[in-house]
């Protein structure tokens, strides 16, 4: 299959299908939120930037994580049963995003989330689409993800943790919370070890994009979002 430049000008993609083996789509475009937000309704995200350009994918198949299906193993129970962390949300969008460069995804090579990327992806928090968890232990960022909210999906980017389980203990918070609004899933990309454990699993890229087509007539919570005393999610308009 062919990869396809894109146009700064014009916003569009090719259908998803014609992706390479790898999920290489297209190269080239811009970060601007209106090129990011029908990226992710369509099922591509941007994954790295090169040379000036940016790297379009729509990987075969999709990892994704049903929220009914979270895997909360005894080892986490017992640290939420102790209230070891406090959770938090959009309190510190652009430290989580930092401190997620600094730590690349199983099996990567460094970080694709450049200057460009921060500076794109703070501006969609900004529009109340973005959004940031938090894990802190004391007053200290130990762990947090980051990702979009469009419709009843998160569209899961990364996670840090500089103490064991933090990121993993934030995710699940999380989690329960999105699921107790509705959401449907939590796409995660790509598979890793990381994930599976927690419940994530492949689905097609066609049975994918059939859950976005649904999706896509969801309203969008958008505003700075918090968790309640319950820890549920409060959304500020």
């Amino acid at each position: 299959m062919p990869v396809f430049r894109l146009s700064n000008k014009e916003i569009a993609f090719p259908p998803p299908h014609l992706a390479e083996s790898n999920g290489l789509l297209a190269i080239g475009g811009d970060l601007r939120p209106e090129r990011l937000v029908w990226a992710y309704q369509n099922g591509i995200f941007p994954w790295f930037e090169e040379d000036g350009l940016f790297y379009w994918y729509a990987p075969d198949p999709r990892c994704v994580l049903f929220l009914p299906e979270l895997k909360v193993h005894k080892s986490m129970r017992s640290i939420f049963n102790q209230q070891k962390f406090r959770y938090t949300l959009d309190t510190c969008f652009r430290d989580v995003m930092r401190s997620c460069s600094g730590h690349p995804r199983e099996g990567q090579d460094g970080t694709w989330i450049s200057d460009a990327f921060i500076e794109a992806y703070t501006a969609l928090h900004e529009l109340g689409i973005a959004h940031s968890v938090e894990v802190w232990l004391g007053d200290e960022l130990v762990g947090g993800l980051y990702g979009i909210s469009l419709g009843r999906i998160f569209y899961g980017e990364s996670m840090f943790a500089r103490v064991p389980n933090a990121s993993k203990a934030g995710f699940i918070h999380f989690a329960r919370a999105l699921e107790a609004l509705q959401f449907q899933l939590i796409d995660c990309q790509q598979e890793t070890h990381h994930l599976l454990s927690l419940g994530a699993r492949p689905i097609t890229r066609e049975l994918f994009s059939e859950y976005l087509t649904q999706n896509y007539y969801e309203r969008t919570l958008k505003g700075k979002w918090s968790f309640d005393a319950g820890g549920g999610i409060v959304v500020e308009q």
